[in-house]
């Protein structure tokens, strides 16, 4: 069965922005995200970070998100064990949603913040054309 999901939420958003203006759309996207980041804080609890960061990659898996970790020292370089990590998405379920709302992707930045209890800055992104979104997750 073919699956238009992703026509459907954009035609959705499109039609919002015009019916209640672009700013307005904003402030839905970012009260959905807000939403999100409290739900999956409750479903990481209160482990360490590697236990969060794990609980997360499962999470994001089970949403469509092709998505994996991994430590790594100040450098960027992957090590055996640490305190700072790269989660990594490979695919995006959202991204037909993020090449006309890239909002959205700064949200999910703010999301994986609040849900995780950390810093977390964007080192790569699809919709700039890369093969992935990288984000680097640390302690605050």
């Amino acid at each position: 069965f073919p699956d238009r999901h992703d026509e459907f939420a954009v035609s959705l958003l499109d039609t919002l922005a015009e019916t209640v203006g672009p700013d307005q759309v904003g402030s839905i996207l970012r009260k959905q995200w807000q939403r999100k980041a409290i739900e999956y804080r409750q479903r990481l609890g209160g482990g360490s970070l590697k236990e969060r960061v794990e609980q997360l990659v499962e999470i994001r898996r089970a949403e469509g998100y092709m998505a994996e970790y991994y430590p790594v020292d100040e450098t960027g370089a992957e090590i055996a064990v640490g305190d700072r990590y790269i989660l990594t998405e490979y695919n995006c379920a959202i991204s037909q949603i993020a090449e006309s709302y890239p909002s959205v992707c700064g949200h999910e930045l703010e999301m994986f913040a609040i849900a995780l209890d950390c810093r977390v800055e964007r080192t790569h992104w699809l919709v700039e054309g890369e093969h992935r979104c990288g984000y680097l997750i640390q302690p605050k």
